[in-house]
């Protein structure tokens, strides 16, 4: 069986990646699971929250991308991020210029959120075409005070930030600029190049947290919000119905999302954030984020029936929320 491009099918990261996990250590209280994008690990009265992912379908902005996106999977534990920790592939005949402009973006990046770059490393790397950037971030707090993905209970609603596909909007904005101005107003490009602004949920999830009964948070990366929608519920072992109305898509997004025929709520979507919160403090949670400028909404409520993922359309109709098999972020690429 090929693999598709980016994250393997959950099937195989469980009958293959997670039998395969080395010694047991007694300090790993979070491990390897589905839809949970990090480990937790006991340092006695701390409790140190990581997480890794690589850039792997951007160019431009690789180095900003790469500190925000794994901030975020720390942050969704309702833990600030401190620590990271870099892996920088350049591509054959790559010249000290794009080191200096990864290094420079990850440098303000770091800055912004107050995590200190403390070690990695950097090479220049055959057979490959483009840059990849894998990020490990750590985040410490209190022992046992951290959230994960798997909290979601039957009953909570379910909260968006922001809105659907900001990261695949912005890497297809920047990468593909030239293709899409045969069709699509510079001005509306310009916009959706500064969708590289909303990446971070880091303030998101903190504000969350802090206010009112979460139970969970999830960023949705790969799969975009629909995906991370079904990893949140495949790790609360809940079902979940959506309103598609309720799902915000920026202007920017559909046009790009139209050009290349793909679904906003399958394109990958950091920036947004997915909170499963008890219902009577929803709107409390909401009007938080408002307050500091963060658009939020109620997009649905987690159910008892985990075989139930339900996607209400605008007329009403249900239909299976859709699995991506593959982020459509490839399928504009691939073009």
């Amino acid at each position: 069986m090929k693999l598709p491009p980016g994250k393997i099918p959950v099937d195989i990261l469980k009958e293959v990646v997670f039998k395969n996990l080395g010694a047991e250590r007694k300090e790993v209280i979070v491990g390897p699971s589905a839809g949970i994008d990090g480990a937790v690990l006991d340092l006695g009265d701390k409790s140190l929250v990581v997480s890794m992912d690589p850039i792997t379908g951007a160019v431009e902005r690789i180095g900003w991308l790469a500190v925000n996106v794994n901030a975020n999977d720390v942050a969704t534990f309702g833990v600030a991020p401190a620590f990271l920790f870099s892996c920088i592939l350049l591509p054959e005949n790559a010249d000290r210029k794009l080191v200096d402009a990864i290094s420079v973006q990850m440098n303000e990046a770091a800055k912004n959120l107050g995590i200190a770059i403390v070690g990695g490393h950097c090479e220049s790397t055959l057979g490959l075409a483009n840059p990849i950037v894998v990020c490990c971030i750590m985040g410490m707090t209190e022992k046992d005070c951290y959230l994960t993905a798997g909290g979601a209970k039957p009953g909570d609603k379910l909260i968006l930030t922001k809105s659907a596909g900001i990261e695949g909007t912005a890497i297809l904005a920047t990468d593909k600029e030239k293709e899409l101005q045969k069709t699509i107003k510079i001005a509306v490009l310009e916009n959706a190049k500064n969708f590289w602004n909303q990446i971070s949920v880091v303030k998101d999830s903190l504000i969350a947290c802090r206010t009112s009964n979460v139970h969970a948070m999830h960023d949705p990366t790969e799969g975009g919000v629909a995906g991370g929608i079904h990893e949140m519920a495949d790790a609360s072992h809940v079902g979940v119905k959506v309103f598609e109305e309720a799902i915000p898509v920026q202007p920017e997004t559909a046009e790009i999302c139209n050009y290349f025929g793909i679904d906003p709520l399958q394109l990958i979507g950091s920036g947004a954030l997915i909170i499963s919160a008890e219902a009577r403090s929803a709107s409390k949670i909401v009007d938080a984020l408002k307050r500091e400028w963060i658009q939020a909404s109620v997009i649905g409520e987690f159910t008892e029936n985990k075989k139930q993922r339900v996607l209400t359309k605008k007329d009403f109709v249900e239909k299976p929320l859709p699995r991506p098999l593959s982020d459509h972020l490839w399928t504009a690429l691939k073009r």
